[in-house]
């Protein structure tokens, strides 16, 4: 694989309970919307599971994952192709964590802020969906 190693670990409050939160990580349907411009294959299953296998594009990149650990409040994927490593998500009522481990030669660092900052919009957009329903 060709790159560098890079290897980044962000944290960041977000609007949302833990069940809001972990829906939009293990639900593709929901994932599908945060995470434009990446892409996920059609054959993404409705929700990750330990054992799922996918594929995701941004650009020209492509990205193959396997779901190594999809529970209540931890996904881990293993990558391949486009980052040789793994990412890891972690979450609680009110936070989100990213940790972001690979060879690549995508800036790695800049594209997991992206998106964490386009998750916790997604977060704020449920959150006022949820504000709207419950208030009518």
């Amino acid at each position: 694989m060709l790159g560098n190693f890079q290897q980044s670990q962000l944290r960041i409050a977000v609007p949302g309970d833990y069940d809001l939160i972990r829906d939009s990580l293990l639900n593709s349907n929901h994932l599908k919307k945060w995470l434009i411009p990446q892409t996920l294959s059609s054959d993404v299953p409705e929700k990750l599971i330990t054992g799922s296998k996918f594929t995701s594009t941004l650009g020209l990149v492509t990205i193959k994952h396997h779901v190594e650990i999809a529970d209540d409040n931890c996904l881990r994927m293993i990558l391949k192709q486009g980052i040789d490593g793994y990412h890891e998500w972690l979450w609680g009522d009110g936070w989100v964590q990213s940790r972001l481990e690979g060879i690549s030669l995508l800036p790695l660092n800049l594209g997991q802020t992206f998106s964490l900052l386009k998750l916790r919009l997604f977060l704020m957009s449920q959150t006022k969906e949820q504000d709207k329903k419950a208030g009518a």
